[in-house]
C-alpha cells in the first residue's frame, strides 16, 4: 500500500472541534460516540408514530482522563481492533485510556486504564477520571436497583410505545463504578484497571452478561476476545488500493463503520434492529433521522456487506421479515393489499415518518426491500431464507401491493403508478417515477421467478403488471425522464434515474446510459447527500471512462470529516453523522465500479477498470455460492484465488466454479489455493459461474 503509516489506525493529537465528528463505537447492539454521556441500544425507541426515536441511554463510560502535570495527547482509532485509545504522556508517566464496544459479547462496553511510570520516583502518580455521566434519561424512567457483584444497577422502561397498545422496552444497566481518581503507588512501575458496562433488555441477561464480563477480566480474556472477533471479521473481508492514500483510508473507514453497525457473525439471537443512516451511535430525538431505518439500509449499505458476509446479509432480510405485520397494517391504511414497508421503520414496521407525505408517496421502498432479497438469493442460492425464513411472504406481499396500487389506462395500454415521490425528494405527487416503476417491475418479475422455484402458484396479474407497467422514456432525446412530465434540465436532489443502470440493471444501450448521466450530472444538487456521486462514478466506469468516474468519486472526500474518517451527510459538514449511507454508496463505487461486479441470476459478472492513480485493487473474501475468493485487480490483468477450506489446508471441499472469458470462450476452473491470472478484457466480458451451469451469454 502507498500509506506510509498503518492505514487502519487513524491518529491525531487534537480532537475535532465539532464533537459530532468524534468516532462512534458500535457492535450492532450498542452504539456510542466516544466521551458522549448518551448511548443507544438496538431496537430501543421511545415515542409514538412520528415522534418515535432512539431512546437516549445514559453512558457510565463518559469519562475523560487527566494528569496533573503538562502532557502530550494522542488520540487513535485502531480499526483493526475496534478500539479508541487516548494516550497522555508526561515526563513522569504515561496514561492510556482504551474504549470499545465488545465485538463478540454485544451487551458489553469496556473502558481500560493503563498507568506507566516513565522515571524513577518515590512519588505516587495520580490520574483524574472526569465523568459527565448522570443516571437519568429523558426517554426512560430509571430507578436504582440493588448492586450486583460490586456493580451499580439502574433499570427502567421507555415512556411511550411506538404505537397504541405496543410495548415499552425495558433497559437494565449494570456497570463497574468509576472512581474520581486512580493512583499508581511509588513501588509500582505500572498498573491496570478495567471497567465494564452491561446494557440489556432483562435483568437475567444483564446479570449473565456482567458475570461474563467479570470472568473475562479475571482470565485476562476481555480485550483478546474482542480483538479476536474483529480479526475474524477482517480475515473475511478486505478492500485496499495501492496508489492513493486518501482512497485507501476512506475505504478502510467505510468498511469499519459499516461492519460496526452489524451484529456479530456468531449472533443467532435474531434481535438485530436494522441499520439507520447515522448508525446506532446517533439518532436521538430530532437528530440523524431519529435512528429510523430507510431504504438506505437495503440499497446503499447492504450490497457491499452482502458481497462478503452472507450471515450479515441475512440479518438485514430477517429484520424486514420481522416487520411484516407492520407492513400489512401500512398497506391496509392506504387502502391496498399486500405489504407496504414503511419509508421510516423502527421495530414494528409501522410507518414512523414524522411527515405523512413521505410514508404515503415514497413507495419505492417496497422495491428496494425486494431487491435486497433477490440479491441475496443470487449470491447464495439459499432458499431456506424464502421457505423457513418467510422471505417468500415478503416477496409475494410486495407483489400483491404493486398489483393493487397500479392503475390501468386504456389510452396507452399501460399500468401506471400515480401520486408518488421518487428517490429525488425535490418532487412529489408525480406520476410514473421511472425509478419507482422499474423497481416495481423487477420485484414483480422476481416474485414470478421465486414462485416457480418454490412451486407456488403465481397470480397471473404479477406477470401482466410487470410486462405492461410504464417505464418513461424520451424517444427524441434518447434518455429516461425522471418521471412523467419531468422537464429536462430541472434540478434534482440526488442519484435517481442514473440508478436504472446500477443497481437496477435495466437493459439499455451505452448511448442511453451516457445520455442519462449527461442529463442529470450537471443538474444534481452539489450539496445533496453523499452517496450520489458514487452512482455517477459507476455509470462512467461502465462506459470505460475511469478518469471521469474518479473525479466524481473524489467529490465524496468532502463529506469525510477528519481525523477519524467520520462521514457527514452533506459536504459542508451538515446533516446526519456518521452517515453510513454515503459510505455504502462510496464502497459500492469501488466494489461494483472498479471491479464491474454484477450479481446476476446465473453468474457473477465482472470487468475491472482502474483510474490512473490506482495501481492495484485487492478485494479479499468475496463470497459467491458458498465459496470465498480473493481478487487482485491490476491495470491489465485479474488474479483470482479460491480460498482453501478453513482449518484444513490441502483438504478442501470440491469447488464448482469456473471463469468464462467471453472474447475467447475460454473456461478456467478454479482450484482452491491456486491463483488464476488472465488479461483484463474491456466491457462485461467475464463471468463467474457454477461449472454445472450452461447459461449462455
Amino acid at each position: 500500500m502507498s500509506c506510509d503509516s498503518d492505514p487502519y489506525i487513524f491518529t491525531t493529537d487534537t480532537l475535532p472541534s465539532n464533537l459530532r465528528f468524534l468516532p462512534p463505537l458500535a457492535n450492532g447492539h450498542l452504539g456510542w460516540r466516544v466521551y458522549n454521556n448518551i448511548m443507544h441500544m438496538g431496537g430501543v425507541y421511545n415515542g409514538e408514530g412520528g415522534r418515535c426515536h432512539r431512546a437516549d441511554v445514559p453512558c457510565p463510560l463518559a469519562v475523560k482522563v487527566e494528569l496533573e502535570e503538562p502532557v502530550q495527547h494522542t488520540y487513535s482509532l485502531d480499526t483493526h481492533k475496534g478500539i479508541f485509545i487516548h494516550t497522555l504522556s508526561s515526563a513522569s508517566a504515561t496514561a492510556t485510556q482504551s474504549l470499545y464496544s465488545h465485538r463478540h459479547y454485544p451487551n458489553l462496553m469496556v473502558m481500560e486504564i493503563l498507568l506507566e511510570r516513565q522515571a524513577t520516583s518515590q512519588e505516587p502518580v495520580t490520574v483524574k477520571l472526569v465523568s459527565s455521566f448522570t443516571p437519568q434519561s429523558k426517554d426512560i424512567r430509571f430507578e436504582t436497583g440493588p448492586d450486583y457483584r460490586g456493580g451499580s444497577h439502574i433499570q427502567g422502561q421507555t415512556t411511550t410505545a411506538e404505537y397504541p397498545g405496543g410495548s415499552c422496552p425495558t433497559v437494565h444497566l449494570i456497570w463497574t463504578p468509576v472512581p474520581v481518581t486512580l493512583m499508581l503507588p511509588p513501588e509500582h512501575s505500572e498498573a491496570r484497571w478495567g471497567f465494564i458496562l452491561v446494557a440489556a433488555s432483562s435483568l437475567d441477561l444483564a446479570e449473565a452478561s456482567f458475570d461474563e464480563g467479570l470472568n473475562l477480566m479475571a482470565t485476562g480474556s476481555l480485550r483478546p476476545s474482542h480483538e479476536k472477533a474483529w480479526q475474524e471479521l477482517w480475515l473475511q473481508s478486505k478492500v485496499e488500493v495501492t496508489g492513493s492514500e486518501s482512497l485507501c483510508k476512506a475505504l478502510i473507514g467505510c468498511m469499519f463503520y459499516l461492519l460496526s453497525a452489524f451484529p456479530s457473525i456468531h449472533d443467532t439471537s435474531s434481535s438485530f434492529g436494522g441499520v439507520s443512516p447515522g448508525g446506532l451511535s446517533n439518532g436521538g430525538e430530532g437528530q440523524d433521522y431519529w435512528g429510523h431505518v430507510f431504504w438506505d439500509q437495503d440499497i446503499w449499505m447492504y450490497p457491499g456487506i452482502a458481497l462478503f458476509y452472507p450471515k450479515l446479509a441475512r440479518a438485514v432480510l430477517e429484520y424486514r421479515v420481522g416487520t411484516i405485520d407492520g407492513a400489512k397494517d401500512n398497506a391496509q391504511k392506504q387502502g391496498y393489499k399486500g405489504l407496504k414497508f414503511p419509508w421510516e421503520s423502527a421495530v414494528s414496521g409501522r410507518e414512523v415518518c414524522p411527515e405523512d407525505i413521505y410514508g404515503q408517496q415514497e413507495i419505492h421502498i417496497n422495491g428496494d426491500v425486494t431487491l435486497a432479497f433477490q440479491h441475496y438469493l443470487y449470491l447464495t442460492e439459499d432458499l431456506s431464507m424464502f421457505r423457513e425464513g418467510l422471505g417468500s411472504e415478503v416477496i409475494y406481499g410486495v407483489a400483491d401491493y404493486w398489483v393493487s396500487r397500479v392503475t390501468w389506462k386504456p389510452e396507452d395500454q399501460k399500468y401506471h403508478l400515480d401520486g408518488v415521490m421518487p428517490p429525488d425528494e425535490y418532487y412529489y405527487n408525480v406520476n410514473d417515477s421511472v425509478y419507482t416503476n422499474t423497481v416495481a417491475k423487477l420485484g414483480l418479475q422476481f416474485a414470478v421467478e421465486l414462485a416457480e422455484l418454490l412451486q407456488h402458484p403465481a397470480p397471473k396479474e404479477w406477470q401482466a403488471v410487470a410486462e405492461y407497467i410504464k417505464i418513461p422514456f424520451d424517444e427524441e432525446h434518447q434518455y429516461h425522464p425522471e418521471y412523467d412530465g419531468y422537464i429536462k434540465g430541472h434540478p434534482v436532489k440526488q442519484a435517481d434515474t442514473v440508478m436504472l443502470g446500477y443497481p437496477l440493471g435495466l437493459p439499455m444501450s451505452p448511448e442511453v446510459r451516457r445520455n442519462d448521466l449527461e442529463a442529470y450530472e450537471p443538474v444534481t444538487d452539489p450539496h445533496g447527500p453523499a452517496m450520489t456521486w458514487g452512482m455517477f462514478a459507476i455509470g462512467w466506469l461502465e462506459l470505460g471512462e475511469a478518469e471521469k468516474a474518479q473525479l466524481l468519486l473524489e467529490k465524496c472526500f468532502n463529506n469525510i470529516q477528519g481525523p477519524f474518517q467520520v462521514w457527514s451527510e452533506s459536504s459542508d459538514g451538515s446533516g446526519a453523522v456518521n452517515f453510513l449511507t454515503g459510505m455504502g454508496g462510496f464502497l459500492q463505487a469501488v466494489l461494483f465500479g472498479y471491479t464491474g461486479f454484477r450479481v446476476q441470476k446465473d453468474c457473477l459478472a465482472f470487468s475491472s477498470l482502474l483510474p490512473n492513480d490506482v495501481c492495484e485493487l485487492c478485494v479479499r473474501g468475496v463470497n459467491y455460492l458458498g465459496s470465498q475468493m480473493d481478487w487482485l485487480l491490476r491495470k491489465e490483468e485479474v488474479c483470482i484465488i479460491l480460498r482453501e477450506q478453513e482449518g484444513s489446508p490441502g483438504n478442501t471441499k470440491p469447488c464448482n466454479l469456473q471463469v468464462v472469458l467471453k472474447a475467447s470462450g475460454t473456461k478456467i476452473p478454479l482450484t482452491p489455493g491456486q491463483p488464476v491470472t488472465f488479461p483484463r478484457e474491456p466491457g462485461y466480458v467475464c463471468k463467474l459461474i457454477s461449472a454445472a451451469s450452461c447459461w449462455p451469454f
